[in-house]
């Protein structure tokens, strides 16, 4: 949680992507507090207060998984919501003339984000999403050790640099730095 904290502070597609694994983990531990105090959070020798605060993170996100139906697959509303921000972000860049160098980001990745989502289950998703989805594809098979071929990383390399553009924007938004207005 501490961890989650700071990664959304610093680069929220970073935040995303861990809380797509903390799902995950979640899932592997079928919501039993149990398992994922064993697992998750016993191993750190926290102190009491601290190892408190993390049981109860892990808690209100297994109850959230429970009460929003997400227990097998799917995401959490809190982690939609940050693709819904970053949905409607990309639409404001990309309407902005003070950003060419995010557009000609995004129209890079385009091609690669359209083989990514013709390929997989993400025809319903959005591109920002459907991002994410390679992303994380990306992460676990190199977590799974499995071969990537070049196509996959060149693919893979270019919507991350795109998303990392997206990351910085969102991040100036939140600091107030960041005017697309068309007026100085």
């Amino acid at each position: 949680m501490i961890i989650s904290r700071e990664l959304r502070k610093r680069n929220i597609a970073e935040y995303l992507l861990y809380m797509w694994q903390v799902e995950d983990l979640l899932r592997a531990y079928e919501l039993s507090m149990e398992k994922i105090t064993a697992a998750l959070v016993a191993p750190h020798n926290l102190p009491a207060d601290g190892e408190k605060e993390m049981v109860e993170w892990y808690e209100n996100l297994a109850e959230m998984m429970r009460m929003e139906g997400v227990k097998e697959k799917g995401h959490l509303q809190i982690n939609k919501n940050v693709i819904i921000n970053l949905t409607d972000l990309h639409s404001r860049l990309l309407k902005s003339p003070k950003v060419p160098f995010y557009s000609a980001a995004y129209y890079k990745a385009l091609p690669f984000i359209v083989e990514f989502r013709a390929k997989s289950d993400g025809k319903d998703k959005c591109e920002i999403e459907n991002c994410f989805d390679a992303l994380y594809m990306l992460w676990l098979m190199r977590l799974q050790k499995r071969e990537i071929n070049k196509e996959t990383a060149a693919a893979t390399a270019e919507i991350s640099k795109f998303i990392s553009m997206l990351s910085l924007y969102y991040k100036e938004e939140e600091e107030g730095k960041l005017n697309l207005d068309n007026e100085e």
